[in-house]
């Protein structure tokens, strides 16, 4: 099923991060696992999820994505640490999900 996300993966707790956005969260975050996607997250090992967000349009989840990748460090782990405060990998909850 299609449905706009913006996720940051991170490298470790506080470590690398990484901002997308997605049309299909499960298939993105796995290629970013399986190093398919190749870039940022693949040189820099960045492959846990450990925030996303769901949109209505991908036009809403695009401004979102441009607004977390321009704010801060410290906003970014907020948010993770808002959702998901023991960084655990949520790939396997967006899997049963």
């Amino acid at each position: 099923m299609k449905q706009p996300h913006v996720y940051i993966l991170a490298s470790a707790r506080n470590g690398t991060l990484y901002v997308g956005v997605a049309s299909q969260l499960v298939q993105r975050i796995w290629q970013h696992k399986n190093h398919v996607a190749t870039g940022f997250s693949q040189r820099y090992g960045v492959d846990q999820l450990v925030w996303f967000e769901a949109h209505s349009s991908m036009e809403e989840a695009i401004l979102r994505e441009k607004q977390i990748k321009s704010g801060s460090r410290k906003r970014k782990l907020d948010l993770i640490e808002t959702m998901n405060p023991d960084w655990r990998d949520l790939y396997e909850d967006i899997l049963s999900g």
